[in-house]
């Protein structure tokens, strides 16, 4: 299980750069803020740039709009706490994984399940 959160972290830190379609831009105070769009309209992916680095908060979205990972960035690393959730076809929440990031890699992983709730009426 921790290869695949290592592999959906990687991911997720590959889409920022091999997106084809250029993100808008917006001035945040110090910061820009770049938003991602899939071909549908809805926002894939956003956060911030300083410096030319990756700073502060992103958050990833599918294509229904809804919300698959956050994580924060400090000088373009990754650093603490990156929540990812996970959704079965009729959008209800099924995993969340929790990876704590030290010095840009995994120190630690935690994994939570919805279990099915059965009515037993």
């Amino acid at each position: 299980m921790k290869n695949y959160i290592i592999l959906a972290a990687v991911l997720f830190s590959g889409i920022i750069f091999a997106q084809e379609v250029k993100p808008v831009l917006e001035p945040f105070g110090k910061k820009l803020k770049a938003t991602y769009f899939f071909e549908n309209g809805q926002v894939q992916q956003e956060g911030f740039f300083q410096n030319g680095k990756l700073e502060g908060t992103w958050v990833s979205y599918d294509e229904k709009g809804n919300k698959t990972s956050s994580g924060e960035y400090k000088k373009g690393v990754k650093t603490g706490k990156w929540f990812f959730w996970s959704q079965n076809n009729d959008n209800a929440f099924t995993n969340l994984n929790e990876v704590d990031y030290s010095n840009n890699r995994i120190a630690s992983v935690k994994n939570w399940k919805r279990e099915a709730i059965v009515n037993r009426d």
